[in-house]
């Protein structure tokens, strides 16, 4: 898979740690910075990866602020971006597999290295679920979209 990745000021120091793992996973890493620790606003980078879901041109991202929230917020206001702030690995993966969330939003400020890379690895490993139930609500969000 393609997977961009963008950090505001706050996430910046998780962002090295992050495309390591997705890189040793096997994927392919976009970086949208940011690419120091110079002030930006979460809802520009939350945009960057969200308009680059939209496109197509990756297939999930990873979005790293303070605490995760204000950049999935953002994220979530774009058509086609289903963000989820996990700080465990059961949504992570449960996210994907019943709700098809395509961006991970995490507080860089609120979990650790080692956590961090368990909760990536839950939820690049994870696959929409075929099951009519999720499906079904899934369209339900999507109509919502409308």
């Amino acid at each position: 898979m393609r997977i961009a990745i963008a950090c505001d000021h706050a996430g910046f120091l998780l962002k090295p740690l992050v495309i390591s793992v997705v890189q040793n996973l096997g994927h392919e890493v976009l970086d949208l910075g940011t690419y120091n620790t110079d002030s930006v606003d979460y809802p520009d980078i939350a945009e960057k990866a969200g308009r680059e879901l939209q496109s197509g041109l990756v297939d999930r991202a990873i979005i790293l602020c303070g605490s995760g929230v204000g950049a999935c917020i953002a994220a979530n206001k774009l058509k086609g971006v289903y963000a989820g702030v996990c700080h465990d690995t059961y949504s992570a993966h449960q996210g994907v597999e019943h709700d098809n969330m395509n961006a991970l939003c995490l507080g860089a400020r609120i979990i650790g290295q080692e956590l961090a890379r368990e909760i990536i690895i839950a939820f690049l490993g994870a696959k929409f679920s075929t099951e009519e139930r999720h499906h079904r609500r899934f369209n339900k969000i999507v109509q919502l979209e409308q």
